[in-house]
């Protein structure tokens, strides 16, 4: 598997990865974004600061680059880079597929992806991203499974995503809502021929949502590499947005909220990398000190009681405005 190369990494960061969900695209959900970003969102504009964070976050050794073909261009953005620095041979990429981005680079879009994971969208995606990624994607993720998807009993799809696998791309799995940890475990009792088809599972889990932790923790006791999204709730637990009681450990440990908040779920034994989705540089340098947050008992204990309840964490969630 690619993520070998990451185990085999010592550098303080290498089990943190950058997503690159807020920058390859004109809009998105993460609080602040309109201030993150400049004024000036065209194609050229986003494909220069995500460039930026790509160049800050391989000198800092991160590794892993998270992408989808729902994150506008970010599979392009990643593929320029890439060709640019042929030096970056080291690094782990992973792309999903399963939504459609339909805003046409307009931030006031109706809809601004449009999911659908049949056999036929997968083909076309894969087609898409491979065009753009070529022989650099190592791992294809089902973009937010849920229990009701097709894409966990689609034989079809899976008889598609083996041959996928035994070409040598990695296949994994991403999950959202409230039912991420019934989505896990059904996702981990689908095999193609006897044989587990899925290798990676990528999950939301912060001080607010830790649902899906003991799903995540069979899923790693199961042999897959556990990624872990939205470790900041989409901003709400950073700079001026986070909770009293993760400003009150930001302050005792001198770091900033977003530190200590990815520095939470990095102590998941669990864990395996767990995603940036910085959209500046000096953003992506304070998450990347979570590496040097150390957290006490009492630090975890007072963090524990931020905990909501799924549904209501997701509600909230499902009406953050775009930016």
């Amino acid at each position: 598997m690619p993520f070998a190369r990451l185990a085999s990494a010592t550098t303080p960061t290498c089990h943190i990865g950058l997503g690159l969900a807020a920058v390859g695209r004109p809009g998105y959900i993460n609080l602040g974004r309109d201030r993150d970003l400049p004024a000036d969102r065209s194609v050229a504009a986003l494909r220069a600061r995500t460039h930026e964070l790509l160049d800050a976050a391989y000198a800092q050794g991160v590794r892993y680059f998270d992408v989808a073909r729902s994150y506008g261009r970010s599979e392009e953005f990643l593929a320029d880079w890439l060709t640019d620095r042929p030096e970056a041979d080291d690094v782990v990429v992973g792309s999903k597929w399963g939504y459609t981005y339909t805003a046409n680079w307009t931030t006031d879009a109706e809809r601004h992806e449009v999911k659908d994971h049949s056999a036929q969208t997968y083909e076309r995606q894969r087609a898409e991203t491979e065009a753009l990624l070529g022989d650099r994607l190592d791992l294809y993720q089902i973009h937010s499974v849920t229990p009701d998807s097709p894409a966990l009993t689609d034989k079809e799809l899976h008889a598609g995503l083996a041959e996928a696998a035994a070409r040598g791309v990695t296949v994994g799995f991403s999950t959202s809502g409230p039912a991420q940890a019934d989505a896990i475990r059904a996702a981990l009792a689908v095999t193609v021929d006897g044989e587990p088809l899925f290798r990676t599972v990528q999950s939301t889990y912060n001080a607010l949502e830790t649902s899906a932790g003991p799903a995540l923790a069979e899923a790693h006791d199961a042999g897959l590499t556990v990624i872990v999204k939205e470790g900041m709730a989409n901003g709400r637990l950073a700079g001026e947005q986070a909770p009293d009681a993760l400003k009150a450990v930001a302050e005792e440990t001198s770091y900033g909220c977003d530190a200590v908040a990815l520095a939470l779920v990095l102590q998941q034994p669990w864990a395996g990398v767990v995603l940036s989705g910085a959209a500046t540089s000096p953003q992506l340098v304070s998450n990347l000190h979570a590496a040097a947050v150390d957290l006490d008992e009492d630090h975890l204990a007072r963090l524990a009681a931020l905990v909501e309840d799924p549904r209501a964490y997701w509600e909230r969630r499902s009406a953050l405005p775009w930016h």
